[in-house]
């Protein structure tokens, strides 16, 4: 049973993982919009974040702000999965993927400080870590029984790797927007019902706790 602190944080981070996907995608679409010769087939989404003026504002600053609430949700994520050390585990990798995206907004594509390629190192561990994060909470799922949400969860993680490993044996498309979007709306996908079932058992548990106990 949880208390009902954790009740609290479990409700206001399953409103946070609900939300995250819409905000981000909402700060992507606008960056699009406003940079007509972007193409899914030759560009990368984080081609936007150096397109000067407007859209490489909206595009970083969506990311930016996308990572941040994703480490929030992920800290929902803890407590939630908190009973043995494969959930933790499987939440701390959420975290660093969160702290990878912002990463890529925080560095763009042109940013080379010390001679280190930023925006790639953060791509590529956003786009690993997300998979192998849910494989571990699949697995968490598994432990404690919840076969349908481990079975969800797999399938999940499997829908974020795939496009990349097809791309990089066959290189279906020249740029990786399409395998971005495709993976990012995977996790997002699960994000949205994982952060429903927190803020539902956070609010359940946060009125049975609340209830006077009676004389």
């Amino acid at each position: 049973m949880y208390e009902r602190g954790e009740a609290s944080r479990l409700r206001v981070c399953g409103i946070i993982g609900i939300a995250t996907p819409l905000v981000a995608f909402v700060f992507i679409v606008l960056s699009i919009l406003t940079y007509p010769q972007f193409s899914w087939t030759n560009n990368a989404l984080s081609d936007l974040g150096v397109v000067p003026g407007v859209t490489a504002v909206l595009f970083n600053f969506g990311l930016i702000l996308g990572g941040l609430l994703t480490v929030v949700f992920a800290i929902g994520l803890y407590t939630l999965l908190n009973n043995n050390v494969v959930g933790k585990v499987g939440a701390v990798v959420f975290v660093a993927a969160g702290i990878a995206l912002t990463g890529i907004g925080w560095a763009p594509e042109n940013v080379h400080a010390f001679n280190f390629p930023w925006h790639y190192f953060f791509s590529v561990a956003f786009f690993a870590l997300m998979p192998i994060g849910l494989l571990a909470i699949a697995g968490y799922f598994f432990i404690t029984g919840t076969r349908y949400s481990a079975s969800f969860t797999i399938i999940i993680a499997v829908l974020a790797a795939v496009p990349w490993v097809l791309y990089f044996l066959v290189q279906y498309v020249p740029g990786v927007a399409i395998p971005e979007l495709i993976s990012s709306l995977a996790a997002s996908a699960w994000a949205v019902s994982v952060g429903w079932k927190m803020y539902t058992i956070g609010t359940t548990v946060y009125r049975a706790v609340s209830q006077p106990k009676s004389p």
